[in-house]
């Protein structure tokens, strides 16, 4: 259960390519996070340097980010990171940054989106049981005064 969980923040740099696997669907779309700072020296905002991650969502969040991601949009990714060196073609190192999204979403502090609730296909209806009376009898007050003993029932007066 060590698993390094992040929240990056960043653009869509690619369009997401969805497909059906035997697993379910799955998605994945390259992000940009780029690193931006405050420069006394010309008093303006400066960009830093920009990291790419691949996003991977699956099952519904898959059929989810094919719908509504596009490249440019701003979005907030949380899930799990995994980063991976391989040597390629005999000698170079490379080295990629996966997330395994857990959730996406546009980010609003730089515009806005209108939420739909995803629709799911409708199950057959169950036969209808009747729901089981879970309610304890009240036990009737005691009459003149007297105590009722254990065990004893309260009888009704007609």
């Amino acid at each position: 259960m060590n698993e390094t969980i992040v929240c990056v923040v960043g653009n869509v740099a690619t369009q997401p390519v969805y497909r059906e696997v035997a697993a379910g669907p799955s998605a994945r779309f390259r992000l940009a996070v780029t690193a931006r700072y405050w420069d006394r020296e010309r008093n303006v905002w400066t960009d830093g340097h920009t990291n790419f991650f691949t996003v991977w969502a699956n099952r519904q969040l898959a059929a989810n980010v094919a719908a509504c991601v596009e490249v440019g949009q701003p979005v907030v990714v949380q899930g799990r990171l995994k980063v991976r060196t391989e040597v390629r073609e005999g000698q170079q190192q490379w080295a990629s940054a996966d997330i395994d999204a857990v959730a996406i979403g546009h980010d609003l502090s730089r515009g806005t989106a209108l939420f739909q609730r995803a629709v799911r296909p409708e199950t057959p209806p169950t036969a209808a049981r009747p729901e089981p009376n879970w309610e304890t009898p009240r036990p009737a007050d005691p009459q003149d005064g007297q105590e009722r003993q254990p065990g004893q029932e309260a009888v009704a007066v007609t």
